[in-house]
């Protein structure tokens, strides 16, 4: 038993350095102002490349829009990233995402997502709850090629519709399921 304790401290000690992008992420905190231009680039980029996300956007009540997220992981990995909601073109709060994960994954890489919510209920649900785990409360829909092909705006019956965008790096896979979203106080 004891063998097996040693090798798991030594695979955490192993992911230390994967992780290491995530909390100086984290310990470099963006100024608001930063966030919100980098969210307009990201946003503006995505609707305009991205003919659901365009068709969506038309409809949504809100948008949720973190610009970069910061992955990595060798058995233990994490990502980190800072955003902003936004309601009618303008922002009405900053937001950070984290997400931890266990498992087979060695890598690093940095990706943007965006989660257009479509009712009051989902922007109710973000703004009033003690952080927004996706995947519990309010339905997500992850949008890709094969999704966005039966979208209309007749279909359009979900909560929230996420786009992943910008993917750099080397990592298998982005999930953003088990994401914590947590509103920041003012800085």
């Amino acid at each position: 038993m004891p063998r097996i304790k040693h090798i798991g401290a030594g695979m955490a000690l192993l992911a230390l350095p994967a992780l290491s992008a995530c909390s100086t992420v984290a310990n470099s905190a963006a100024s608001q102002a930063d966030i919100t231009a980098s969210s307009s680039q990201a946003l503006n980029k995505l609707v305009r490349d991205n003919p659901a996300a365009a068709a969506i956007s038309q409809q949504s009540r809100a948008v949720l829009v973190f610009p970069e997220m910061v992955k990595g992981g060798l058995v233990v990995g994490g990502a980190y990233g800072e955003g902003e909601l936004r309601k009618g073109g303008r922002t009405t709060g900053y937001y950070t995402s984290f997400t931890g994960s266990w498992g087979l994954q060695a890598g690093a890489q940095s990706y943007g997502y965006a989660v257009f919510l479509m009712n009051d209920n989902a922007i109710q649900y973000l703004e009033e709850s003690d952080g927004w785990e996706i995947g519990v409360g309010p339905t997500v829909v992850v949008v890709n090629a094969g999704v966005a092909e039966n979208l209309s705006s007749s279909t359009l019956q979900d909560d929230a519709y996420a786009f992943i965008f910008d993917q750099r790096g080397l990592m298998a896979g982005v999930s953003i399921e088990g994401t914590k979203v947590t509103k920041v106080a003012s800085r």
